[in-house]
């Protein structure tokens, strides 16, 4: 693996500096987090504006270290973060550009790249969450549409996404690995209910969604009927191996602040407090390398993450909540002030190590396919 960068590689890092830093001035404020549809408008007018400047294609079509650069920079320079396009950009439209058609990828995929469509994630249910493949959802075969009936929860985005990339059930008798099928489910189905849940930060980026007999094209499914396990485990694979790497940078951001409040309310005395803000920042870094190690893996395997996506999501997010309980440390009886900075992110850190499969589900897939150990009873 080599990650040096070439001469091309830095006049590219240093055009996009140069573009953030006139770009980002200009942006409007932010809309308030419970501002669903301003913050679908102002997360697809981000996204717009690097389709027009040339930096749409990095999710996908960009080399290793192209991608390493952009999501550095854009994250050092404090630019929007993907927001609602996260599951259409980092989820779905990977997971299309691996498996679909030559038609899908052309229907679905610049949509997504031009800030056009937000897409949702249909796969926990109240009963098939870290257990995914327990899910009930049915998918019944009428000619050429599949009559789906059930429920998801946890479906991030679906108050506002055009789009859902959903697991259903469509061979109730197959092993249950075997009998599932992913879909593209369009939100404005009629049969399709959707039900916002509110999190203990108080946002409302979740949802329940109820299907009652909603008619999806059999065009609309994504690999072969009851293939979609092993489709599900692609789109997993881009959700724990590259969807969180522009957060490790955005946490060594946030050890930056740290170091500097400590500094300023005199919690930098404390000995063991700097030793716990060094270890972390030596922790994402190690991160950081783990990164660079997985996407150029995915790259040499035909753009797909390999298991070191469960090591790399394993460690982030134990390390991301040390960072969020280090802040609170920092912050001292401030902590309690919803309105300080890191507060909310510490209450949005404890889903991670339940978020994109449990730390315990990362710790299976360790066990067995990377240390070769035994599978469990």
């Amino acid at each position: 693996m080599d990650l040096s960068c070439t001469p091309e590689e830095e006049e590219f890092r240093a055009r996009l500096r140069d573009w953030l830093g006139k770009v980002l001035p200009t942006l409007p404020a932010q809309p308030s987090p419970d501002d669903w549809p301003g913050r679908r408008a102002y997360d697809l007018g981000w996204q717009r504006m690097l389709y027009d400047a040339g930096y749409a294609d990095v999710h996908w079509d960009a080399s290793p270290t192209r991608r390493l650069i952009y999501l550095e920079e854009t994250e050092k320079a404090g630019a929007p973060y993907v927001g609602a396009n996260f599951v259409g950009l980092l989820h779905a439209g990977p997971t299309i550009a691996a498996e679909g058609s030559a038609e899908q990828r052309a229907r679905w995929l610049p949509p997504i790249l031009r800030g056009e469509q937000v897409w949702c994630q249909g796969f926990s249910e109240p009963d098939a969450g870290s257990d995914l493949a327990s899910l009930r959802t049915r998918a019944r075969r009428d000619g050429d549409v599949y009559v789906v009936t059930g429920s998801k929860i946890w479906t991030s985005h679906a108050e506002v996404a055009d789009w859902c990339e959903l697991l259903v059930r469509t061979d109730p008798d197959a092993p249950r690995h075997r009998g599932i099928t992913w879909l593209a489910l369009p939100m404005d189905a009629e049969g399709v209910t959707v039900r916002p849940l509110r999190t203990l930060a108080g946002s409302a980026e979740f949802a329940e969604v109820f299907l009652d007999e909603v008619r999806v094209p059999v065009a609309n499914r994504v690999g072969e009927e009851n293939d979609g396990w092993r489709v599900t485990m692609v789109t997993l694979s881009f959700e724990r191996g590259t969807a969180f790497v522009g957060e490790v940078v955005a946490c060594r951001r946030v050890l930056t602040g740290l170091a500097r409040t400590a500094r300023d309310n005199g919690r930098w005395d404390d000995p063991a407090l700097r030793r716990r803000l060094g270890r972390l920042d030596a922790e994402f870094r190690a991160l950081w390398r783990l990164t660079q190690w997985n996407v150029s893996a995915a790259e040499e395997s035909g753009g797909v993450p390999g298991v070191g996506g469960s090591v790399f999501k394993l460690r982030y997010s134990h390390a991301r909540q040390e960072l969020y309980d280090t802040a609170a440390e920092v912050l001292g009886p401030d902590c309690l002030d919803l309105d300080r900075p890191w507060v909310l992110d510490r209450l949005s850190s404890l889903s991670y190590t339940i978020a994109a499969g449990t730390s315990q589900i990362q710790r299976t897939i360790v066990a067995e396919r990377i240390l070769g150990l035994p599978r469990g009873r």
